[in-house]
This record gives C-alpha cells, structure tokens and sequence, in this order.
C-alpha cells in the first residue's frame, strides 16, 4: 500500500525459516519495488520478515450442557501474523528491530460451523488496513490518531 514518501511499493518474497517451523511460515524480503528510497531489504543485522504463526494445538469444543444447551467455555485458536523490520532509531546507528503483531483468537468450531464470518471479519479486517495503511504510517511516525 502507499505510504508518504513511498510510490507503488511492492516486495518480492522467498521462503525462509520460521523461529518455530513446526507452528510457523516465514517470508524475507529479498526485493523491494516502487520507489522506496532508504528502505532495506532483509539482512542478518536488518531483517525484514512476515511470518504467519498457527496455534501450536489446535482447541476444539467442549461438552455442551445437558441442561442449558449451552457451551460452558469456548476456547479459541490463535493465529499471529508478525511482520519484522529493521528500522534506525538515529543516524549512524545500528538497526533495530521493529515488530508488529497481529492476533487473531478464533473461537473453536467456528471453522466449521460458520467460516463466511470467519472470512468476512478478514475482509473487514484487512480492507480497514488497506484503506487506512497511510493515516496509520502517519499515525506510527508522527504519534498523532
């Protein structure tokens, strides 16, 4: 998405290593596109990585009760899209490394019994990103909502 100071930024993705394989996907930013003047791509000292984490085991339902036909407990599945950067904090620095989360707790059984909300809440979810990935930059940078 556009930012201020970038113009029609893509990134050309490899495969890598997540810290968990068992439980996660990694991607490094090998490339970058557009005009993204000073941006780093990924670097032992400088990563740049997206990385997708899926529960370590997955929860289902419990037993619903016999009385109230209600479930006592829904326990939910958690999902975490981390995206990693190597950012100065002061010229002639080092890079440190920025990270930003994004959970997503997804109550057990919903898969199943309603996955269009599931997909829909997605939708809303990263549209609202998308639509709003500049004022949220200026937001990160100038401390202002």
């Amino acid at each position: 998405m556009t930012q201020t100071g970038l113009t029609n930024p893509t990134y050309t993705l490899a495969l890598d290593r997540a810290p968990d394989a068992n439980t996660g996907v990694q991607y490094a930013v090998t490339a970058l596109g557009g005009t993204q003047t000073g941006v780093t791509i990924h670097s032992v000292s400088s990563p740049f990585t997206l990385t997708l984490v899926r529960p370590k085991a997955f929860k289902t339902l419990g037993h619903v009760n016999p009385i109230t036909g209600a479930l006592p407990n829904v326990p939910k599945n958690q999902w975490v899209f981390i995206v990693r950067k190597g950012v100065v904090p002061l010229a002639g620095q080092s890079p440190s490394v920025l990270i930003a989360r994004l959970t997503i707790d997804v109550p057990a059984g919903s898969d199943v019994a309603d996955p269009l909300s599931i997909r829909a809440a997605l939708s809303a979810l990263t549209g609202a990103l998308a639509n709003t990935s500049n004022l949220l930059g200026d937001s990160l940078t100038t401390g202002l909502i």
